[in-house]
């Protein structure tokens, strides 16, 4: 074979440049699908903040409940942390720490790894606030609804729980996603290759 035939790069490979090696048609596909590529991304980076969010909630049930001993019931608002097991005060101090930070991880992941977003630090950081907020507050209250609607259609309380967790998933993405991309963290200027 004839060396200059191998290296052609043909005008429908959808790239101008020629993508080598192991990773080769990864890298391929992923320049041909750009907008795919970075809901992939989305989705699979969203899970940093979930390892942040067990790993502060192990670490904060240590810390404020098993060490501390926080465990006075709490209720403030829609925050009810009254019921045995829920561990009052430290349940809460403990859904709060997890919760701040694991949307400070995802602010950068989403911002600078999936978006790549050239937006204002403070500009995008008020936004992802509002945007965060109501995520957690819908979070808190839907999954009461939707697991009451399952259970009145006859599930059981397990799948109507998994259930609620999928609604809440799926909601959470279809919100998230456009208002992080095009409101959020929008690209200001065109990318240069």
């Amino acid at each position: 074979m004839n060396d200059d035939n191998r290296k052609k790069v043909t005008p429908n490979q959808g790239s101008s440049q020629r993508h080598d090696g192991l990773f080769g048609p990864v890298s391929h596909w992923i320049a041909d699908h750009p907008n795919l590529w970075e809901f992939i991304l989305f989705n699979v980076l969203s899970n940093v903040s979930t390892i942040t969010r067990f790993i502060v909630a192990w670490v904060g049930t240590a810390v404020f409940v098993s060490a501390l001993g926080l465990t006075t019931p709490f209720s403030f608002l829609l925050f009810n942390y009254t019921t045995p097991g829920s561990n009052g005060n430290g349940g809460f101090l403990t859904f709060l720490a997890a919760e701040v930070l694991a949307q400070a991880v995802n602010f950068v992941v989403q911002m600078k790894w999936v978006f790549k977003s050239d937006s204002a630090f403070a500009d995008a950081a008020w936004k992802y606030a509002v945007l965060a907020v109501l995520i957690v507050v819908v979070n808190l209250v839907l999954p009461g609804y939707v697991t009451a609607l399952c259970m009145r259609w006859g599930m059981n309380s397990a799948i109507a729980a998994t259930v609620a967790s999928v609604v809440n998933t799926l909601l959470a993405v279809v919100v998230s996603y456009p208002l992080l991309k095009f409101w959020i963290m929008p690209k200001r200027h065109n990318a240069q290759p």
